[in-house]
């Protein structure tokens, strides 16, 4: 081979991995992105509880509850309330309903933050329907529930004395299909 030939190869080569590594990251984006919100509690990200473990303390927090679908997908999603009123560390249960008007099967899935972004890590979830692809047959509709506890030690934090409101809010996007393709009802 000529040395020409040999560099052409080996930029071929360059290119193919680069875009192949491309791919995976688009692929790994989710996972590795809720990976990076848990570490860090980035944009508000709540902490995942296994069960309630905490004390109820006499501090009221108003918890609003909000929904939005990414642009590319087909669903009407909702929270069932606006918002619930609850003492820190006690157990709250919300439900968000998703529907799915189109005559396609879809399959999505959620991502979702706590504002302000500085009470997120006192947020506690015990049961979620984020980062879970969800599929809806045409018309199809489903009840997702929240188990969350807003943890008693955002009462020691000054920086948080005058939170009296907290925000969860999911946003749905679609997901990719079996066959690699996005499966999409618009």
């Amino acid at each position: 081979m000529t040395a020409m030939a040999d560099k052409n190869n080996r930029v071929a080569a360059i290119t193919i991995s680069v875009v192949l590594g491309m791919v995976g990251l688009a692929y790994a984006s989710v996972p590795l992105y809720d990976l990076f919100c848990k570490v860090t509690g980035y944009g508000g990200t709540t902490q995942r509880a296994e069960l309630l473990d905490t004390q109820v303390i006499d501090r009221d927090m108003k918890v609003r509850f909000s929904a939005n679908v990414h642009r590319d997908m087909a669903w009407e999603f909702k929270p069932q309330q606006n918002s619930q009123k609850l003492k820190v560390g006690e157990q709250g249960l919300a439900y968000y309903e998703a529907y799915n008007p189109t005559s396609k099967t879809i399959t999505g899935t959620a991502t979702y933050n706590v504002t302000p972004h500085k009470a997120g890590e006192y947020f506690a979830k015990i049961e979620c329907f984020c980062f879970t692809e969800q599929t809806l047959k045409p018309g199809e509709r489903i009840m997702m529930p929240v188990v969350y506890f807003i943890d008693p030690l955002i009462d020691e934090d000054r920086n948080l004395n005058e939170v009296a409101e907290v925000t969860l809010s999911y946003t749905f996007f679609v997901a990719n299909g079996e066959d690699g393709e996005t499966v999409t009802g618009r």
